[in-house]
């Protein structure tokens, strides 16, 4: 994604991995990454992971819980599927830094268009 600088790392059946090479314009004041950049993150890998092969899905809830600030240069983001019906699908989103840092966890729901 050219504007945020995401990159889709691995994309299969329902599942994805992307990742964002932390810049100044991802920083806030003082220094540390902005919740909206980690948000966006979580936020695009949902919607590869559920769109990769599969009917057109937007999301409809979603829900992040920061665990801790960054530590290292680069976010990974790794999609989990928890439940998908025929008109609902969830899934938990894990941010990490390079460092193995734990930095949030995203539940995500989307319909199926």
């Amino acid at each position: 994604m050219i504007t945020t600088g995401i990159e889709i790392e691995e994309v299969e059946e329902k599942y994805a991995r992307c990742s964002l090479k932390i810049n100044e314009n991802h920083t806030n004041a003082t220094g540390h990454v902005m919740g909206g950049a980690i948000f966006t993150l979580a936020d695009f890998t949902f919607a590869v992971a559920t769109n990769f092969n599969q009917p057109l899905t937007v999301t409809t809830t979603s829900n992040i819980s920061f665990m801790g600030s960054p530590k290292g240069d680069t976010l990974y983001s790794e999609s989990k599927l928890l439940k998908d019906g025929k008109r609902n699908c969830f899934y938990e989103i894990t941010i990490t830094d390079n460092l193995g840092t734990l930095v949030a966890i995203v539940n995500s729901g989307g319909t199926h268009l």
